[in-house]
């Protein structure tokens, strides 16, 4: 069990934190309600080296692989990132925006970045994640709904669909949903791929 905590100032205890100059400042006011799940693995299909970090940290190395180079220019950032051990990566404070949902909407509202946090498993379409992931999943999601006021997480598939595709077939909502839920006998069950809503609290 990781020990992750989430200080006032959106920075996670428990994750390593690299800073990302791509986000931006929440709306005034607004509620970060929403929870987005991605997958993301740089080149596409190999897993382990740096340049997810780099990508989202405004450090990487275009020549390192051709299929980099459409990436030039891209700005583009996620609250955290889960690697395939287990590890939880940091590159912007809850309380900011990320730039991870791109042209996306949710519940009749457009821009999810503005109340959205952006989770990114390192993955693809083709692969199933890790239990270490889920583990890591879990206890974050946990820590980020003690601090915010998350209603509801959806694939970022969901949000902008015909776009995105992520986080794909092999991403298993009912495993999410019970691990959450403390695989309780009183877990709702939930078919592969349906997202989840959290319960209010009351």
């Amino acid at each position: 069990m990781r020990d992750f905590f989430l200080a006032a100032d959106g920075w996670c205890r428990g994750a390593t934190r690299y800073d990302s100059p791509y986000f931006g400042a929440r709306a005034h006011g607004i509620a970060i309600d929403l929870l987005v799940i991605h997958n993301i693995s740089l080149p596409a299909g190999r897993f382990g080296g740096p340049h997810v970090a780099d990508l989202f940290s405004g450090r990487l190395d275009y020549a390192a692989d051709p299929s980099f180079a459409i990436l030039r220019g891209l700005t583009v950032s996620a609250h955290f990132f889960i690697r395939r051990c287990g590890r939880v990566m940091q590159f912007v404070s809850g309380n900011e925006c990320a730039w991870h949902a791109g042209a996306s909407a949710f519940d009749g509202r457009l821009q999810c970045n503005q109340f959205s946090i952006g989770i990114e498993m390192e993955g693809c379409d083709f692969a199933p994640f890790t239990p270490a992931q889920y583990a890591s999943l879990t206890e974050l999601t946990l820590a980020l709904r003690r601090r915010y006021p998350l209603a509801a997480v959806r694939g970022h598939e969901h949000i902008a669909p015909g776009r995105k595709t992520d986080p794909g077939p092999f991403f298993d909502w009912a495993r999410y949903q019970a691990d959450l839920e403390g695989n309780s006998a009183s877990a709702l069950p939930v078919p592969p791929q349906k997202p989840l809503q959290f319960p209010s609290k009351s």
